[in-house]
């Protein structure tokens, strides 16, 4: 890379830095390695934004330490750490479940960053428990601290989602009532939370569950109106979504109807929950045209939009439409091909054999700078276990390790079964070799950093 950077006379820069952090998200060594290498040029230094990136992406394989040893040295650097650094630092302990820590983090803020922690801070840690299903830490925390942090409409809808995520709607209502007792007039986005924690995860079956359910849902958006609150287009796409998890796609489509006949226009979300059910009901050509009708309407399809049509021809191994479609999201929108879509793809032509088109859409994920991911990885090897291609199953779990990438338990027994049977025991000797010394290799990429641990 340093040669490379210097035949072509690129500078460093903090943007080419940021760039170059947000591609190697998925390679943290490589990423530490890099961010090293720029901090060693003559005349650059990193700013906040560059240390916030490296922490978010060292977080994610979990090597807190030397997230927190990066904060320390941003200080030692006169770049001071901004609200930004400890949130990213605060999203990435919760979502390891070290809640725990997450909250001493929120509560040191203070000793790094010059101001006080406030209203916005502590929403945003409330509201990252809850995301992560932490809701009963969450209230604990809201309870204890509110006197503090005066809460406002913003902080009881986080409450609310988070009760509904766990689903209590019982608690949610709770909040909801306690909200009107302070004083405190809900809003759409509190009604919407609300709505969707009756519709999203109640039971809809058998049919008297889904009927109750359409009723309550009806019910409040009833309320709604009365309390002078209109309804918009999250309200309706969370209740034709009820209509799309009951896989009734007759009522779906007289509820979309309606909805268009009061003047809101369905969005992204709304045709998607649509085309989602349409798919997984069979009806895929009625999909294909509301996808058309998408495009009329000047709504750009997501990725999730077309992975409805992907899994629908993954379960009816329709080869021939996948790729029609996927070279049709490659000319046209190839920003939209996610790395779902990619392993999607990979694990269908794995299991059908179709290796020279899995080779080329592997190198179109390498081409995109996406990936290939932990599950990119972890779907063809098992996909080429599952063919007995001993060979090309090792030569990508070796590609896999040199990236980084720690390979997930049950790909090593898999692995380690079928070299076994296949009477490839000295294979897997080298595999596992291999592996110890890239292993011995990451670890050394932190030895630098001398200083003791921090320890929470």
């Amino acid at each position: 890379m340093e040669s490379s950077l210097q035949l072509y006379g690129i500078r460093i820069s903090p943007q080419l830095v940021h760039q170059t952090l947000i591609r190697l998200k998925n390679v943290s060594k490589i990423a530490f390695s890099f961010f090293s290498w720029a901090q060693l040029q003559p005349g650059f230094a990193h700013d906040s934004a560059a240390y916030d990136l490296l922490i978010d992406i060292l977080a994610r394989v979990r090597q807190f330490d030397v997230a927190w040893q990066l904060i320390v040295e941003m200080d030692q650097h006169n770049v001071k750490p901004t609200s930004n650094t400890f949130r990213v630092l605060i999203r990435r302990l919760v979502a390891a479940g070290l809640t725990r820590q997450a909250i001493r983090a929120f509560d040191d803020v203070g000793c790094f960053v010059e101001k006080e922690t406030d209203k916005d801070d502590f929403c945003f840690l409330i509201d990252t428990l809850c995301k992560y299903g932490y809701v009963k830490l969450a209230t604990e925390i809201f309870n204890k601290r509110k006197w503090e942090f005066k809460p406002d409409g913003k902080m009881y809808t986080v409450l609310i989602y988070g009760w509904c995520k766990v689903n209590r709607p019982e608690m949610a209502e709770r909040f909801f009532r306690e909200m009107g007792e302070r004083g405190i007039e809900p809003n759409v986005v509190t009604y919407n939370v609300l709505l969707n924690g009756i519709c999203r995860r109640s039971s809809l079956h058998p049919e008297e569950r889904f009927e109750r359910t359409v009723r309550d849902a009806g019910n409040l958006l009833e309320e709604m109106r009365q309390r002078g609150v209109e309804p918009d287009v999250t309200s309706y796409s969370v209740v034709l979504h009820v209509y799309s998890r009951a896989h009734k796609p007759v009522l779906l489509l007289d509820e979309l109807k309606t909805m268009k006949d009061r003047g809101i226009c369905p969005n992204v979300a709304t045709y998607t929950s649509v085309v989602k059910c349409l798919c997984s009901c069979g009806r895929i050509e009625d999909a294909e045209e509301l996808l058309d009708e998408m495009v009329r309407n000047g709504v750009s399809p997501t990725a999730a939009t077309f992975n409805c049509f992907f899994k629908e021809y993954r379960g009816r191994k329709d080869v021939h439409r996948s790729l029609k479609l996927y070279r049709r999201m490659k000319e046209e929108s190839p920003c939209l091909l996610s790395m779902h879509t990619y392993n999607i793809l990979v694990g269908m032509l794995t299991k059908l054999n179709c290796m020279e088109i899995v080779k080329e859409i592997w190198d179109d994920m390498k081409a995109s700078g996406g990936g290939p991911d932990l599950d990119s990885y972890t779907t063809l090897i098992h996909g080429l276990c599952e063919k007995q291609k001993w060979r090309e199953a090792c030569e990508y779990f070796v590609e896999m390790i040199e990236k980084g990438i720690l390979p997930q338990k049950v790909t090593f027994e898999t692995l380690y079964r079928g070299l076994i049977q296949a009477d490839m025991l000295r294979t897997w000797r080298r595999l596992k070799k291999k592996l110890e010394e890239e292993s011995i290799t990451f670890g050394s990429e932190f030895e630098h950093y001398h200083f003791k641990p921090y320890r929470r």
